[in-house]
């Protein structure tokens, strides 16, 4: 089988893609012919040795898909053979297959496998963040930075969906006109406007969502409204923030963190009710992943070239094949 493979943490641009013997079978797992893999911010940083978790090597990135069931366990009861399916994994979805956890893999049904291979992990996460962590309620102001962009554009939709007032804060004024198409409010342009003066001319907000850092985490912060939180969900902005803790202290605010990927190993059953909520709400129609980028896997330094340029607007998404299946 094909896979990026990882053999020392160096620029993304340098991993190649190799021919490797496939992994034997688990007992709880299945084997999926992948058909498309979810490209996300942390698979940069993984590959790079900069994130939190650094695997052995070799190992090959990637840690969500969709594809074909083509081998299950004897101990699986309720996948079998033929299922499409998307699936959570620790590393290995950046291959033309890989082996899941059937705690974390799902029937899709008829959902095509690239909208399937980038669902969970920005959907995951920010309904996590939105919900299990920033008790977001309905009639509340959500301010989401980065917003145009794959977990930010996310919880555009789904505090949408929640019932918040929600405001989105980007760089350009096209992906501001991306989020207005996917339920934003209100905009901010912090590129051209002053992101604190603007939020307190819209009165603040009640709940923060973070994956920027950087210079916009500080002014942001000001802006909350007593008993605030503000979620930090990462930092591709590239700095990590220092922030003074007396803001915390004046109005009451909480700084929470969201680590979505080990809570889903915490509280597997919170993850499945979550999960099952975010597809009703896609086939609800009140939520419309929207697709920025598809590439080859062969073209992995050009799909992180979008990332790392901020020019998503939405999700990056990885094909095994040139032609994937519907």
């Amino acid at each position: 089988m094909k896979a990026l493979t990882v053999h020392a943490f160096k620029p993304y641009s340098e991993h190649k893609v190799e021919e490797v013997a496939p992994a034997p079978m688990k007992p709880g797992h299945i084997r999926i012919d992948v058909k498309a893999a979810g490209l996300n911010f942390p698979d940069i940083l993984m590959v790079e040795g900069k994130y939190q978790m650094k695997p052995p090597f070799p190992f090959t990135p990637g840690s969500e898909c969709a594809g074909i069931i083509t081998e299950v366990a004897d101990d699986v009861p309720h996948l079998k053979v033929g299922d499409r399916v998307a699936a959570m994994v620790q590393n290995g979805a950046f291959a033309s297959a890989c082996l899941a956890p059937m705690m974390v893999t799902w029937p899709i049904g008829d959902m095509p496998f690239e909208t399937a291979a980038g669902l969970a992990l920005v959907y995951g996460t920010s309904y996590y963040g939105l919900k299990q962590r920033g008790s977001l309620k309905e009639g509340e102001t959500l301010l989401v930075l980065g917003a145009a962009g794959g977990v930010g554009l996310a919880a555009v939709e789904l505090g949408k969906a929640m019932g918040a007032r929600v405001i989105a804060a980007a760089s350009t004024d096209e992906k501001l006109a991306v989020c207005k198409a996917h339920g934003a409010d209100e905009v901010i342009n912090y590129s051209a406007e002053d992101l604190k003066a603007r939020m307190k001319e819209l009165g603040g907000a009640d709940v923060i969502y973070d994956p920027v850092g950087d210079k916009f985490a500080e002014p942001a912060m000001r802006t909350l409204k007593w008993y605030g939180r503000y979620l930090v969900i990462g930092f591709a902005g590239g700095n990590i923030p220092k922030i003074p803790l007396n803001l915390a202290l004046l109005k009451s605010i909480d700084i929470r963190g969201v680590f979505w990927g080990t809570w889903t190993m915490k509280d597997p059953k919170g993850h499945r009710e979550n999960m099952g909520e975010i597809i009703s709400m896609l086939k609800s129609g009140k939520i419309k992943p929207r697709i920025s980028g598809e590439y080859k896997l062969e073209e992995f330094a050009a799909a992180c070239d979008e990332l790392t340029g901020r020019r998503a607007m939405g999700k990056v998404i990885l094909k095994m094949t040139q032609e994937s299946e519907d």
